[in-house]
């Protein structure tokens, strides 16, 4: 939720009703104790009761499995509901990039009183992205590798959205005269900015010699670094 564009929490609410899906919380596991955080696991076990199950009676305790893209912040939900109910640490590791978690874990508790475990599981994504325009909003959301599509060319993407969107916080950040749909300014202007330099050879008519030049794969790097911590204002790519 930290990274949500929460004006648009109606509309997603909506959205997610026509697909069936009535029971939604909007948790932020990066604070010590959340509110919603807590009413996770006891959602859970009131739609588990609601449903018929087989053999129900025989076992005391859950077992429950959290799915989701990559890189969506399972491995953090489940820290959060740990932290939050039992007061224990981390138990599944976390990072910033997708495939942190590479295979389904053992069980790990989560709630004392019934006995509740959750499954991490890696991220899924569907097995064919319907556009190339999907594509690149999953990668400028960290849920596809970012060597696989290529940082440049999301680079590119990232200002081409934030321009059409007319979100233009970028233009002060990396003091810019003016909005600009020309990637290689934009990345030279930030790689200025940041010091990101590389020295590399050319080659004249007299010979070798060594210039600095920017470092536009530095600067691509931390355009989308920004955009994902929501440094450049809440984008709902769209």
């Amino acid at each position: 939720m930290d990274l949500a564009d929460l004006s648009k929490k109606q509309n997603i609410l909506k959205r997610l009703e026509k697909q069936g899906v009535r029971e939604v919380l909007f948790t932020d596991c990066l604070k010590q104790k959340d509110e919603n955080v807590q009413k996770v696991v006891p959602m859970a076990l009131e739609i588990i009761q609601r449903n018929p199950r087989f053999h129900r009676e025989e076992s005391t305790n859950y077992r429950l499995m959290v799915i989701g893209v990559p890189n969506v912040g399972k491995s953090s939900l489940i820290n959060s509901l740990r932290r939050t109910n039992l007061k224990k640490g981390r138990a599944s590791r976390v990072g910033g990039e997708p495939g942190i978690t590479k295979a389904v874990l053992t069980k790990i508790q989560v709630y004392e009183r019934p006995i509740v475990f959750l499954l991490d599981t890696p991220g899924v994504l569907p097995p064919k992205i319907e556009s190339v325009e999907t594509g690149m909003k999953l990668a400028l959301c960290g849920t596809i590798l970012d060597h696989l599509v290529g940082e440049d060319i999301m680079a590119d993407y990232l200002l081409y959205s934030l321009n059409r969107l007319e979100k233009f916080s970028y233009v002060e950040k990396y003091d810019l005269q003016e909005p600009s749909d020309n990637i290689q300014h934009v990345l030279k202007r930030i790689a200025v900015k940041l010091g990101k330099t590389q020295r590399v050879k050319a080659i004249t008519g007299v010979g070798n010699i060594t210039v600095t030049i920017p470092n536009y794969s530095a600067a691509a790097y931390h355009f989308i670094r920004a955009f994902r911590k929501g440094e450049l204002g809440q984008v709902l790519l769209d």
